[in-house]
């Protein structure tokens, strides 16, 4: 008998995890099935306990491409192929090298006799919700359905990611290349002047000193103090990686002023598109509410999730238990509490995307619209400040001499 962990959830719709002996996946499937129990995921023991060890290094996937394969996969299944056929079919075309070894692995599985959802699962690379849209479509026969509302999601989630990169672009542009001439101003040209005005024997100004005090210090160690930045920020994207970082980067991010603010909103966004699309697929809120927390980036909210999960789980309503958290804003709680009370709470959370969505979208064009003049404004005043200080000397000079 071999050992496996399972993870299911009862008629209530709450979750459960345990250690069971069986003889095969299927037989212990086929077993906690006719008992009413909805199976989410059976893996076995040894097999989750090499994963712990070896360090659970999660590899990615490109969505775009993914997307792509599953508008074809629902396509074929649409016109009647066999999930099996369709899966041949697809993984023979695949050029993306990260994502057609997964594919050709689902394949095989399914081959096998393993469920679509559970061959999915076995990967490792792709979205929590995905895995679990599947495992609802399965349950339901209505895979494809499911697959498309995955699709629509997909689509609105790459279209606000798309559109805040790109509104991102030009700030960081600009930043960089005002950085990279401070870098040459201090390091290079002030350097020159301070030859300059040392083979004259020249009396300087106190702000000419400091400027090429900081110049000359700047100059000798440059290389030392790039070595330093790099392996800084190495040491800190390690450290954040770590779960006390990662908790730690979030709450300074939470603190941020207006920074702060529109990354809670983007956050709340994502959670309530992922799980508005999980119950409409017919997934139960716990579980639904589970996978949409291991959908976010941010380990503060996963956590705080969690106990909204144990509260919903103890009997209280969803909202209630999201207001605890301190976290979510106030009128979010007040359209899910509306949802719950009336019914429509999968529809409710929908409402809620597009509206932190596009709040976010209005705040960040605002927010941007004012940090690219004061980037400009503030090298204006660097700038200035060289250029006066270099040649206030040789000012002084030309008076002297008349």
């Amino acid at each position: 008998m071999a050992e496996f962990v399972l993870k299911y959830a009862d008629p209530r719709g709450q979750m459960h995890q345990q250690v069971a002996e069986a003889a095969s996946e299927r037989d212990l499937r086929e077993r906690f099935s006719q008992q009413g129990f909805l199976i989410y995921s059976v893996k076995p023991r040894r097999a989750l306990a090499g994963m712990v060890a070896g360090g659970g290094r999660k590899r990615k996937i490109n969505l775009e491409k993914f997307l792509i394969f599953n508008q074809q996969f629902v396509t074929l299944i649409r016109a009647g192929l066999p999930i099996l056929k369709a899966l041949d079919l697809l993984s023979e075309r695949l050029t993306d090298e990260k994502l057609a070894p997964h594919i050709k692995a689902v394949r095989e599985e399914v081959k096998n006799g393993s469920l679509l959802s559970d061959a999915f699962a076995r990967q490792g690379v792709f979205p929590p919700m995905y895995v679990t849209s599947v495992l609802a479509g399965e349950k339901s026969g209505s895979l494809g359905e499911v697959l498309d509302r995955y699709i629509t999601y997909q689509k609105l989630a790459l279209a606000v990611r798309k559109k805040l990169v790109l509104s991102l672009v030009y700030p960081c542009l600009l930043l960089v290349l005002v950085i990279c001439l401070m870098v040459f101003l201090v390091t290079f040209v002030v350097p020159k002047f301070a030859e300059l005005y040392q083979s004259m024997s020249a009396q300087l100004p106190a702000a000419t000193q400091i400027l090429i005090a900081v110049g000359t210090t700047a100059r000798n160690y440059i290389l030392f103090g790039f070595i330093a930045l790099v392996l800084a920020a190495i040491g800190f994207r390690f450290w954040s990686k770590t779960a006390k970082g990662e908790l730690r980067v979030d709450r300074w991010r939470m603190r941020l002023p207006l920074v702060g603010e529109i990354w809670i909103k983007y956050q709340v966004a994502q959670f309530a598109r992922v799980l508005g699309t999980l119950l409409v697929g017919g997934i139960p809120l716990l579980q639904a509410l589970e996978t949409a927390s291991s959908s976010l980036g941010t380990r503060l909210l996963k956590n705080n999730l969690a106990e909204a999960g144990q509260m919903v789980k103890e009997g209280q309503s969803l909202s209630a238990s999201l207001a605890k958290t301190g976290i979510f804003p106030g009128l979010s709680i007040d359209m899910i509490e509306v949802g719950e009370s009336t019914g429509a709470l999968p529809q409710m959370l929908s409402s809620v995307a597009e509206f932190y969505e596009d709040d976010v979208n209005t705040r960040m064009s605002a927010s941007l619209s004012l940090i690219e003049p004061a980037i400009m404004i503030f090298m204006g005043c660097f700038v200035t400040f060289v250029l006066v200080a270099l040649y206030l000397p040789i000012f002084s000079l030309a008076d002297t001499l008349r």
